[in-house]
């Protein structure tokens, strides 16, 4: 891949953000660069006393690159107005990790998918003996890595809040497993989610390779749009690959997850992975927790626990392959979040909501499925074990995927997700 000259190296650079991703790209480039820092937490400020900045001094001064944070939105934060005048300045940490190193990786994106699908292939590429690194959404952030070799491969999980800010990153391999309506909040229209997503591909050169989900209408009409350099592969996960027969693991049963595996399939292909080794490594994955984790499971009843989801269109891909579903939703739901299966896929499912938000979600379900309103969890897992307790003709299924964001009870869906464990925990202890 071809290497731009560094353009950080001994410039004035500011810091915005001072989150995990802020602290590792001021340790990177302390020594490299004139850094200044700032956060819009008062205390974060304190955390690091070298080189912080107030908000007066910061409107005063002239930085030749600004590195900002991805969970930052650029038009509410304190420095929006400072930003908006220098936006040509802004850089990811993404952007300084391209600059200093030029090794491979492979850089996934997508509504649904994107963490389970990198760890995958993290295990996949680890397994066989590779220098491999999962950075990113999930793992480390990119620049806090150490004994970088040019043989040291990178699995990266990347957001559209970083793609969007991002400016000359490049990844040999990209991927984008699906594109459905989230974060409009944030990128005010559902255009310009796509071009986030999108500005992936648009990096790549001609020696790279895009793999994209090729039977997503989304996806094929951008397609159609542009032309691009690289060469694409299109991925039908409505077809299921020959290896499949040899694959033994429950985890890969559900809709969103057997998508997963086939474009991990598929990128170990073009890697070149050796393939007794690979499906070792695919028969014995777990999974990531609170991504439809099955917590428990018996002959009558299994619970799910399905946190990470905060859209309906995450929640589909896995409802898709159940019956007899008690369904718990919470949480704030997506601006443009539409329930896209049908009354006939939904006919033996019940859904629970619980929280402020119940009319914005059950609006969703109109003339498809019935709802209950809850104030807590406690009160619906009693209503829905009162229900199973007259239905165990048939195995059922508890599934709390929240299909909203976490941020009205919780800090993350992590914070959330151990909540729900903890509690079906203390429930069952007591039932026996």
């Amino acid at each position: 891949m071809k290497k731009i000259n560094n353009i950080f190296l001994k410039k004035k650079i500011l810091i915005y953000g001072l989150g995990k991703s802020g602290i590792s790209t001021y340790n990177f480039l302390r020594q490299k660069a004139e850094v200044y820092l700032f956060d819009d937490n008062v205390l974060n400020n304190f955390r690091l006393n070298k080189k912080n900045l107030s908000y007066s001094k910061i409107l005063k001064s002239d930085f030749d690159f600004i590195i900002i944070s991805p969970g930052i939105d650029s038009s509410k934060c304190r420095l929006s107005k400072y930003l908006k005048q220098n936006y040509y300045k802004i850089y990811t940490d993404l952007d300084v990790f391209y600059s200093f190193f030029n090794n491979d990786s492979v850089t996934i994106t997508g509504t649904n998918g994107k963490s389970t699908t990198a760890k995958l292939i993290y295990d996949v590429l680890r397994d066989q003996k590779k220098d491999v690194r999962l950075v990113g959404n999930i793992g480390n952030p990119v620049l806090s890595e150490k004994k970088i070799t040019k043989k040291t491969f990178f699995v990266i999980e990347a957001s559209s809040y970083q793609l969007d800010y991002s400016k000359i990153f490049k990844s040999k391999y990209s991927v984008i497993l699906n594109i459905t309506p989230d974060h409009i909040e944030r990128h005010k229209s559902f255009k310009n989610y796509i071009e986030a997503k999108f500005s992936l591909l648009n990096s790549q050169t001609k020696q790279s390779v895009a793999f994209v989900k090729g039977n997503d209408p989304v996806i094929n009409k951008k397609l159609r749009k542009n032309k691009y350099k690289q060469k694409i592969i299109k991925i039908n996960t409505s077809s299921t690959p020959k290896l499949f027969e040899k694959i033994n693991n429950k985890y890969f049963l559900s809709f969103g997850n057997r998508e997963n595996l086939i474009f991990v399939l598929k990128i170990c292909q073009i890697l070149k992975l050796k393939r007794e080794k690979l499906l070792k490594t695919i028969n014995k994955f777990k999974g990531l927790k609170y991504r439809q984790q099955i917590i428990f499971d018996s002959n009558y009843l299994s619970i799910i626990n399905d946190s990470k989801s905060t859209s309906l269109a995450s929640s589909e891909n896995l409802l898709k392959n159940l019956k007899s579903v008690y369904w718990i939703l919470c949480g704030i739901p997506k601006k443009g979040d539409k329930f896209n299966l049908t009354k006939y896929h939904c006919k033996n499912f019940k859904v629970y909501i619980i929280g402020n938000y119940y009319k914005q979600f059950s609006k969703n379900f109109k003339n498809k499925l019935t709802t209950k309103k809850f104030d807590n969890l406690k009160h619906t897992l009693n209503q829905i074990f009162k229900e199973i307790k007259n239905n165990k003709k048939e195995k059922n299924t508890i599934l709390f995927s929240p299909a909203g964001a976490s941020f009205d009870n919780f800090k993350n869906f992590e914070e959330r997700g151990f909540y729900f464990n903890q509690t079906i925990k203390k429930y069952l202890n007591a039932k026996q």
